[in-house]
């Protein structure tokens, strides 16, 4: 080896060492980035026999695909079951005391006792005020029930903002990536965006990819519908402001396609918007059908009958509602009737006729006041077919998700067994997905993530070569020297 091509080779060493190095130290700076590949320094071989140093980016296609799925699956899990504890919040939390079904067994028991002692007008006033807590529980939970999707929907109008953003973003990456690639350049750092950008998505829409050529990407998602494909596609949605029982929400409109909403308690959601879609359309209206047909079911059974012979038609007595005194349909769901269900004004102004029968006048009234009159009958009997009414089975609308023949009792504790299973049920699905997603991250990170303790051992070995060449750099220096001083 001549010293020319000696001080040719620690040159070239001088050189790879300072690009190696300079990769471990960018390795260094971003080991707390978990959006940032580790980046491997592979040494080459020229046409000249010359050592050289690429750049390289650590990667695993199945396991990032992988954290991307666990990713879609937990956000999707974890806003449905934020919605379900928002609708138990409204029903009194964990004890539901302020639920339907609880305000029913207040108004029972009070009944029971006004029934043991007729004549107590302030047991009287106590049910009326109880049938008025029921009613208002009724009211309040639509409510909530209904201002819920419309808080869903204003968060699906700014998701779908948000997304078209990052689809956009994730257009301008794709086009540097593929620039990038074509040309022989670094697009390590653009890749890094492109797959934090493909997370950000997949929380809100779950995601399926195919790579083409110069790392070109196609975005598809869940349902299959193409997101982004050369250029992003338009995501439109109209959001409907405020909600009421007969509202429909719009769709989510991908490619002009419609999104697909979640199911289940384990919900088939991936990412929020579908979950978003599954609480707005699916759990609320669930919920407000029960609330409508416990409301039904009440007004039914405290209904009053003709006591003429005249063949006068049943009338709302205790419970009516905005198609008062009508009775609603015996058998099919009255939407909305939760949200007008009241406590009759005349039972208001005069409890007794609870009693006494009459709200909607004499004609209704089977027990005489004085006592004398042919349909007289004891103080206790009326009140006591209320309580034994709101035990007995009667038809409820199948459509509202859970039984069909119930009491009203029985009813409204069925609905609180369904919103209690379907959260439990989330909440467990919860549980599994983020570990998931925990297992996933820290499997990604393994294989593509940052090792101080690798990258600081690297840094000890590239200290050692700096060394080595310094001194074939320093023993060439010498015999330059001596090889000077002896021509001198």
């Amino acid at each position: 080896m001549t010293l020319a091509s000696t001080i040719q080779t620690a040159q070239t060493i001088f050189g790879n060492t300072a690009t190696q190095s300079a990769i471990v130290a960018k390795n260094i700076q971003n080991s707390g980035n978990a959006d940032y590949a580790r980046r491997l320094a592979m040494m080459g071989i020229d046409s000249d026999g010359q050592r050289f140093v690429t750049v390289q980016r650590a990667q695993n296609a199945n396991l990032f695909k992988q954290n991307v799925t666990s990713i879609a699956e937990e956000a999707g899990q974890q806003r449905l079951l934020a919605g379900l504890q928002e609708l138990q919040s409204a029903l009194g939390g964990e004890d539901y005391k302020q639920s339907p079904s609880h305000y029913m067994s207040v108004l029972r028991d009070s009944l029971q006792a006004y029934a043991a002692s007729p004549n107590n007008g302030t047991m009287a006033s106590s049910v009326i005020g109880d049938a008025r807590d029921l009613a208002n529980s009724l009211n309040q939970t639509t409510r909530a029930v209904q201002a819920l999707r419309g808080q869903v929907d204003l968060e699906i109008s700014e998701q779908v903002g948000k997304l078209n953003q990052m689809l956009k973003k994730f257009g301008e990456v794709n086009d540097q990536i593929i620039t990038f690639t074509a040309t022989g350049k670094d697009a390590s750092d653009a890749l890094d965006r492109r797959d934090a950008l493909l997370k950000q998505i997949a929380a809100m829409t779950g995601i399926q990819t195919v790579t083409r050529n110069n790392n070109d990407m196609v975005l598809y998602n869940t349902d299959g519908t193409v997101l982004f494909e050369n250029t992003a596609r338009a995501v439109t949605f109209t959001p409907k402001g405020t909600f009421d029982p007969a509202v429909t929400g719009n769709d989510i409109l991908v490619d002009g396609v419609p999104m697909k909403a979640g199911s289940g308690g384990n919900t088939s959601s991936q990412g929020t918007l579908a979950s978003l879609l599954q609480l707005r359309d699916s759990v609320a209206p669930t919920m407000q059908a029960q609330l409508d047909e416990t409301a039904r079911g009440l007004i039914l059974m405290f209904k009053e009958t003709d006591q003429t012979g005249t063949g006068q038609p049943d009338l709302a007595g205790l419970f009516t509602w905005s198609g008062g005194p009508a009775l609603p349909s015996a058998t099919t769901r009255e939407v909305g009737i939760a949200n007008s269900i009241a406590v009759a004004p005349a039972a208001i102004a005069k409890p007794s006729v609870l009693r006494d029968g009459g709200i909607n006048g004499t004609g209704y009234s089977p027990n005489d006041p004085t006592g004398a009159g042919p349909t007289s009958v004891s103080y206790s009997t009326l009140l006591d077919s209320y309580v034994v009414g709101m035990s007995q089975d009667r038809t409820f609308d199948v459509s509202a998700g859970i039984i069909g023949t119930a009491s009203v009792i029985s009813y409204g504790a069925a609905s609180i067994g369904w919103l209690e299973e379907m959260r439990s049920t989330a909440k467990s699905a919860n549980e599994t997905k983020s570990a998931m997603r925990s297992q996933t991250d820290q499997a990604l990170a393994n294989e593509t993530g940052v090792s101080l303790d690798e990258e600081l051992s690297l840094m000890l070995d590239l200290e050692q070569s700096y060394k080595a060449s310094a001194k074939l750099l320093s023993t060439v220096s010498e015999m330059l020297r001596t090889l000077l001083d002896s021509v001198r």
